[in-house]
């Protein structure tokens, strides 16, 4: 151990809202009723650290802590009766929390009376039992029925945050990189690495020791090597282990482990008893697998050198003959003796990484690059392993586990064609999950270093740093990077940043620039040479070409000169099956207005990226289908795959596309009932954005906020969000998304007074409706023209912005302009036909979810006398104020349920049912819920009698 660094304790809980959020409603309902929770998670995650919260955080009465049922403390020896009467002694004073950590080692007759209480708790009330197992092993079944929380290992941004707090930002960033990919996710295993180093090894001054994990480091956040009761029990865990390492998943064939292990031990004689399966292992079909990532790590790194040699040994010879090539060289280069290079096994690695034929995941691709610039000699080809395994690794969605292996690359004097593969692969990683500046330099570095000897490859990175131009909302940027409209094929020189290209001069921006979910798809630019062997890179020059020229003819607003080139690409899409292509397809399917492209391009890049295995290029594809269904007026469906994509970006490492997803999913939620929702993402899309200087995705969230704010009829604080992002002026929004804020400013500012601002940017706007790109532009234009013109012209654009939408589609800007139509015929006296228009907008906002905005349609069916009718089960009039929403809520509450219990019974929120229970109380004016029932029970009442009386008018029956 060479450790001597001090590492914080005094750090706060990272990563963990889910759990906490579960602990603390269980917390909180103790005042009242009993509850009990199972915290699992594998060794190091923290099962402990939230345990001691929760009993921090409980304040209502006493907290008693249980110890082993097999030592000294409160539990031990307890049956289940006493401790039921012990719990309710305590109950009878005050609301109680009961904690018990690692209730996994407690023995089976202690197991079995908690458990046993556990299922009493309800006969005695207020009581919360909160238990801890770790997971490395299957959970016990004394508490199977147990309702479970689970840890899973931190996102890499909780690792990250972390890792700041526990050495006060003082890593350097490449020894920052390698102790989170390291960690993996795990903050005892952190803590145990940062303790390891000394201040120089960690602020980057001396070399870091290796392996950085060590056994030792690894058994101090595991609780020590695993026990094992024979020796075949540690042959075969051992086994298991190193087959994962080479395995493209977390199990590995359980036939292969029976063969290797007959090569190291003699098979047992015949008649001999089956020897049980160790604890820390589990059966998955006809597989094998440990239950805790982190124990696995232990057994191999705790094991003697010469047994993992033989090991590997076994597993490669067991593989000889089964066509597993990547897998067998992998073991037999792990079997040699010693650190020393090995150029023969090197070759054959590389080659069969690169080898298309060779059926392998791109991050088993990754593990055979690193593992043959470790064998390798050469200065020059082993940076060119490790930079090939970070190519991979990104491919792979691990951008962690990439940059040591870019770190590695820059040892020793390498060819510029290496440096430039580099410099791609790292700009890639902070276009994903960084500063986008940063990402811009970096890929403009890999153009120039690509140029001579890969055109084709440095084409693409001119590309990708004009999307990080574009997520930067630097316009000059962009424009700079696309280069000259018409360049020499495939070798045209990449301008300075911010030089301005023939033809870009003006320094105003191009009207009709495309809109938000139009951006030149270039995230993908890493190309796997083992993918796709049979595609030249004329093909890939050619996409990339074509991709350009358009997209720097639409920035430009030529876009007669766009349509071509955009449309080849989108062509293109048709006939390939590399999710890379398809993206660019669905990109330019977007800037061209052709949803339903852009939608079967998406779609099928997804399809694409998960058969691959390419976990960073899901999220990404996840995002244009989300964008697909913004742009189409499905805020439902975009809200699906933006919440999908959320998932897969934060877990992939890609905060930069997290955020994106995150301001789709405000600009969804923006339109239903619940401001917390819309709050929630804006904050969490505005912390990243304005972190990594992302202007689109931050641009999106503020005109979720402000939209969220139209519709809850504020329209002074809409208008004035609004304006600093579409006004001219240095605060404007991103120069792609702005305009599309246009029709809720022009709306706001209008009834906030302020006409004449919203005069002065409908130009512009005309101008992006004229190019066709987005469906509900012209009906937009249309709408914002009712809106400032004079009374005998606005009877006429309201109908000529309905008969557009007919054309368009899109129910919920249909129904916008509707409800706008019938405020403008109410306020003219026209009741008739207000009705008519405000009806259809009720139904509009109802079939797409828009509840906020249905609410205003019912307060102007209200205002005209015509407030909605009871429906056919005869809900009396009283009840007709509440939403939908609000209707079922009251219902649960007046049949005694919870909010708790009313949250998981209608797939919602707690703080969604406490905002529509307000909403309830008020419009009914109820002070209570025995208030509440009462109305809900009359209702009912008077709902069968109303039945019962139009039974007999239609039937003539007598009373």
């Amino acid at each position: 151990m060479t450790g001597e660094t001090t590492v914080c304790t005094a750090v706060r809980i990272h990563g963990r809202g889910a759990q906490r959020k579960a602990l603390r409603a269980l917390l909180d309902g103790l005042p009242s009723r009993g509850g009990r929770l199972l915290l699992t998670g594998e060794p190091g995650l923290g099962r402990t650290t939230l345990l001691q919260w929760a009993a921090r955080s409980f304040r209502a009465g006493p907290v008693i802590h249980l110890g082993a049922g097999t030592g000294p403390g409160p539990g031990a020896g307890r049956t289940t009766e006493q401790l039921l009467a012990a719990l309710r002694t305590a109950a009878d004073a005050a609301p109680t929390l009961v904690c018990v950590d690692d209730a996994h080692l407690w023995d089976a007759p202690a197991r079995t009376a908690l458990a046993r209480a556990a299922e009493h708790l309800s006969t005695i009330g207020r009581v919360g039992l909160l238990l801890s197992a770790a997971s490395d092993r299957a959970v016990a079944p004394e508490f199977a029925h147990l309702p479970v929380v689970r840890l899973d290992p931190l996102a890499p941004s909780g690792a990250a945050a972390l890792l700041d707090d526990m050495t006060d930002g003082a890593a350097a960033p490449a020894v920052r990189d390698q102790l989170l990919a390291e960690a993996d996710g795990n903050p005892a295993l952190l803590a145990a690495l940062v303790r390891r180093l000394s201040p120089a090894e960690l602020r980057g001054h001396r070399p870091l020791p290796g392996p950085l994990a060590d056994a030792a480091a690894l058994a101090e956040a595991a609780g020590g090597a695993p026990a094992v009761p024979s020796g075949h029990a540690r042959d075969l865990l051992l086994t298991v282990a190193a087959a994962v390492r080479a395995s493209d998943g977390p199990d590995v064939d359980a036939a292969l482990v029976r063969d290797a292990l007959l090569r190291l031990r003699p098979a047992p004689r015949p008649g001999a008893r089956s020897r049980p399966l160790p604890e820390q292992l589990a059966p998955v079909g006809d597989r094998l697998r440990f239950h805790s990532p982190l124990v696995r790590r232990t057994v191999y790194a705790t094991a003697t050198p010469d047994a993992r040699r033989a090991v590997h040994r076994a597993l490669a010879d067991a593989l000889e003959n089964g066509g597993l090539r990547l897998p067998e060289l992998l073991h037999r280069s792990w079997s040699l003796s010693g650190p020393a290079p090995a150029p023969g096994q090197a070759d054959h690695l590389a080659r069969a990484a690169a080898d298309g034929t060779v059926t392998a995941t791109y991050r088993l691709r990754a593990t055979a690059y690193t593992r043959a610039a470790e064998l390798t000699a050469d200065a020059a080809r082993r940076a060119e392993r490790y930079t090939a395994a970070a190519e991979h690794a990104l491919l792979a969605g691990c951008p962690q586990q990439a940059r040591p292996l870019l770190a590695a690359a820059r040892d020793g004097a390498v060819p510029a064609a290496v440096r430039g593969r580099a410099e791609l692969v790292r700009g890639l990683v902070e276009l994903r999950d960084g500063p986008v500046g940063d990402a811009h330099q970096s890929l403009l570095l890999a153009a120039s270093l690509l140029a001579a000897d890969a055109p084709a490859d440095a084409a693409s990175a001119a590309l990708a740093a004009a999307d990080a131009a574009w997520a930067a909302g630097d316009l000059p940027a962009c424009l700079a990077t696309l280069g000259p409209t018409a360049p020499p094929p495939a070798t045209a020189a990449i301008p300075a940043h911010g030089a301005h290209a023939p033809g870009a001069g003006e320094q105003r921006e191009p009207r009709g620039i495309p809109g938000p979910h139009g951006r030149p798809h270039t995230r993908t630019a890493v190309r796997s040479t083992a993918s796709h062997p049979s595609h030249t890179s004329a093909s890939v020059a050619s996409a990339v070409r074509d991709h350009r020229i358009g997209m720097r003819a639409l920035l430009e607003g030529r876009f007669d000169r766009a349509g071509a080139p955009l449309g080849q690409v989108v062509r293109r899409g048709r006939t390939e099956d590399r999710p890379e292509v398809l993206l660019r397809s669905a990109a330019a399917a977007l800037m061209l207005g052709d949803v339903d492209a852009a939608r079967g391009a998406g779609a099928r890049a997804l399809a694409a990226a998960r058969q691959l295995g390419s976990d960073a290029l899901e999220p990404q594809a996840l995002e244009y289908l989300a964008y697909a269904e913004l742009r189409a007026g499905r805020h439902p469906q975009a809200r699906a795959h933006a919440e999908e994509g959320l998932r897969t970006a934060l877990r992939a490492g890609q905060r930069n596309t997290a955020a994106h997803h995150r301001a789709v999913l405000a600009l969804a939620a923006s339109i239903e009932e619940d401001p917390d929702v819309v709050a929630r993402h804006v904050t969490a899309a505005l912390a990243t954005a304005r972190r990594h200087g992302l202007a689109q995705a931050l641009t999106l969230a503020q005109w979720a906020a402000a939209r969220a704010d139209l519709g809850r009829g504020r329209p002074f604080d809409a208008a004035d969000r609004l304006g600093l992002l579409v006004l001219p002026g240095p605060g404007r929004g991103h120069f792609a998304v702005w305009r599309l804020a246009v029709p809720c400013f022009v709306e706001a500012a209008v009834l906030a007074g302020r006409h004449e601002d919203a005069r002065e940017v409908l130009a512009d706007f005309a101008g992006w409706a004229a190019f066709g790109a987005d469906p509900q532009a012209a009906a937009q234009l249309a709408r914002c023209h009712a809106l400032l013109a004079p009374p005998e012209r606005t009877d006429d654009l309201y109908r000529r912005a309905l008969a557009r939408h007919d054309e368009a589609g899109g129910d919920f800007e249909r129904a916008r302009t509707a409800l706008l139509y019938g405020k403008w015929l109410r306020r003219r006296r026209r009741p008739r036909e207000a009705r008519g228009r405000l009806g259809a907008a009720l139904a509009g906002f109802e079939g797409c979810g828009a509840g906020v905005w249905a609410a205003q349609a019912r307060d102007e069916l209200r205002a005209l006398g015509a407030a909605p009718q009871p429906g056919g089960d005869g809900t009396p009039t009283r009840l007709s104020r509440l939403t939908p929403q609000q209707l079922r809520i009251a219902r649960h509450v007046a049949e005694g349920a919870t909010n708790r219990e009313v949250a998981l019974t209608l797939a919602v929120s707690t703080r969604t049912v406490d905002y529509h229970l307000r909403k309830v109380f008020a419009a009914l004016g109820v002070r209570s819920r025995l208030e509440l029932a009462r109305v809900i029970g009359q209702a009912e009442q008077d709902q069968e009698a109303g039945r019962a009386a139009a039974h007999q008018e239609k039937t003539g029956a007598q009373p």
